[in-house]
C-alpha cells in the first residue's frame, strides 16, 4: 500500500505552467527518485508535497489523508521531512541546536537526547562538531547535518532535494553511501538527484520527468532501456526511441 500518492498534480508560478498533471507513488520502506534535466519541476513537485507551494489541480494523499494545501508545519507534524536544495542549515546556531530545530514536533527530553545519540552513531563527524556553528561545516558535513536534522523529526517519508550537489566527487560517495545506509534502516526515501547514473544504481523504482511531466516510470532497468541517461545528464531530451 502507498504512503504517499501523488494524482494529476499541476502547479503554476503566475502563467507560467511549471508542472502538469504528474502523478506517482512510493511505497512504504521504498526509495524512490525522481530524475530529469534542470527545469524538469522535480523540486517544484517536491515543495508540493511539502506544503511549500499549493497545486492549482490535483490530490496529494499521505498515510490515507489528502495533504494538499496543508501548512508546512502541519504536514512536517503529519510524518513528510524535506531536506531542500542547498540543505538550508542556520549557519549561525551550532550543531547542537540545529539538530534541536529538527526535534520541534516533538516534546520529550528523553526521547530527544536518545535521537540524539542515535544521530551521532549514523553521522560521527557531527558527534565531533556537536558545538560548532554550522556554517563552518564542509559541504559534505552541512549537507549530513541537514538530512540528520530531518530525521530528528522521525519522518514516515524523508525527501531529498539535490543531496550531492556541489559536492566534491568524494563527498558525493559518502552521500550516496548514507543514502543507501538509510535505506538498510527501513527509511523511505524520495530522491531528487542530479547524478542520474548513481541514482539509478541504488533506487527500487524512478519516474523521469520532462519539462514538467512524468515521460517514463518504472525500474532502474525501465529507464535505462527507455532514456539515454547521459544525454539526459548532459541537458538533452534523450529519449532511446529518438536515436536511430
Amino acid at each position: 500500500m502507498s504512503i504517499l500518492t501523488v494524482r494529476d498534480v499541476s502547479v503554476r508560478y503566475g502563467a507560467i505552467s511549471a508542472v502538469r498533471g504528474v502523478s506517482l507513488s512510493v511505497e512504504e520502506g521504498e526509495l524512490v527518485a525522481l530524475i530529469g534535466v534542470n527545469g524538469a519541476g522535480k523540486t517544484t513537485t517536491l515543495s508540493t508535497i511539502a506544503g511549500a507551494l499549493r497545486p492549482f489541480q490535483g490530490t496529494i494523499t499521505f498515510q490515507e489523508e489528502q495533504i494538499q494545501g496543508r501548512s508546512p508545519e502541519y504536514i512536517t507534524r503529519k510524518g513528510i521531512a524535506l531536506v531542500p536544495e542547498g540543505r538550508d542549515i542556520l549557519s549561525s546556531l551550532s550543531v547542537a541546536e540545529n539538530l534541536r530545530l529538527g526535534a520541534f514536533v516533538r516534546n520529550s527530553r528523553i526521547e530527544f537526547q536518545k535521537d540524539m545519540e542515535e544521530m551521532i552513531g549514523l553521522f560521527p563527524i557531527l558527534g565531533e562538531r556537536l558545538h560548532q556553528a554550522g556554517g563552518t561545516l564542509s559541504g559534505g558535513e552541512q549537507q549530513q547535518l541537514a538530512i540528520a536534522r530531518a530525521l530528528m523529526s522521525h519522518p514516515r517519508l524523508l525527501m531529498l532535494d539535490e543531496p550531492s550537489l556541489g559536492l566534491a566527487p568524494v563527498l558525493v560517495d559518502q552521500i550516496f553511501q548514507l543514502i543507501g545506509r538509510l535505506r538498510q534502516r527501513g527509511v523511505t526515501i524520495l530522491l531528487v538527484e542530479q547524478n542520474v547514473e548513481r541514482t539509478l544504481d541504488i533506487v527500487d523504482r524512478a519516474y523521469l520527468l520532462h519539462t514538467g511531466e512524468i515521460e517514463a516510470q518504472g525500474t532502474p532497468e525501465h529507464i535505462r532501456s527507455f532514456v539515454d541517461v547521459e544525454g539526459v545528464y548532459l541537458g538533452d531530451h534523450g529519449r532511446r526511441g529518438q536515436q536511430q
